[in-house]
């Protein structure tokens, strides 16, 4: 009887382990599947790659390019330029150049594109003449770098104290007839300016209206770019060059 009674127990003994391993497995089983509900859950709440709140949307090419030179522009003026290594980069360029962006700007010394939004050797396609006036000459240079280099972006910029907008201010005729073209060219910008300002507010207005004038006399005398604006491979910018800051202003596109 007491040989029956031990191997009763032993027997319940067994069966209880049996239930508390059965116990144990089902809460492990139990556990990666909570955690999986958890990572779901996460996964679920969490935005999507690519989605409208997932990475940020990207910007057009010329819009892309405007914020390089903004950014350089400003890195101009904490006078923080990048480090470049220019031997392999003008032995890279040897082989050929591809200038995102055209600039038309003034010949004015203190005025220079490349350093004013921290550019380097083959960055920028410049035409620099007084008052960025594009004669011909500089109309075809500009033909040959947006339909021949691949450059989309056509920046028009006059600075402030332009001698050549000055000039036309004054109304009087200069003595040379090559300086009389210049500021013959610059003249009807000086006339829609006074239309709108008069007194110290002249100057500034003059500038701004001649590098819209500059912008529209470039489309108008190049059948070239004016189809490339039109088929929206190039986009014509417009901007003012402050001379005391080095500050480059983005004015409403032409």
């Amino acid at each position: 009887m007491d040989l029956t009674r031990r191997h009763a127990l032993a027997w319940l003994g067994t069966l209880a382990g049996a239930a508390w391993a059965g116990q144990a497995a089902g809460a492990e089983k139990a556990a990666p599947k909570a955690a999986d509900k958890a990572a779901d859950k996460t996964k679920a709440a969490a935005p999507k790659a690519g989605g409208p709140k997932g990475a940020a949307k990207a910007l057009p090419p010329d819009e892309e390019a405007w914020a390089e030179l903004a950014e350089g522009n400003k890195r101009f003026m904490a006078g923080t330029p990048r480090e470049r290594t220019l031997v392999p980069l003008r032995q890279e360029l040897a082989k050929g150049q591809k200038p995102r962006v055209m600039v038309l700007t003034c010949s004015d010394s203190r005025v220079v594109p490349t350093l004013a939004f921290d550019q380097s050797l083959g960055d920028l396609f410049v035409i620099r003449t007084a008052g960025n006036v594009a004669d011909p000459v500089a109309v075809g240079s500009l033909e040959y770098a947006a339909a021949h280099l691949g450059s989309i972006v056509l920046l028009v910029m006059g600075h402030e104290k332009c001698g050549a907008v000055a000039a036309a201010l004054t109304g009087e005729k200069p003595h040379s007839p090559n300086l009389r073209a210049i500021v013959k060219r610059i003249a009807p910008a000086v006339k829609t300016a006074r239309a709108k300002v008069q007194g110290d507010a002249l100057p500034a207005a003059a500038i701004e209206e001649n590098v819209r004038q500059s912008a529209a006399d470039v489309l108008k005398r190049s059948a070239v770019l004016r189809q490339m604006v039109e088929a929206k491979k190039l986009t014509v910018m417009l901007a003012v060059y402050k001379l005391e800051s080095g500050e480059v202003v983005r004015l409403a596109d032409a």
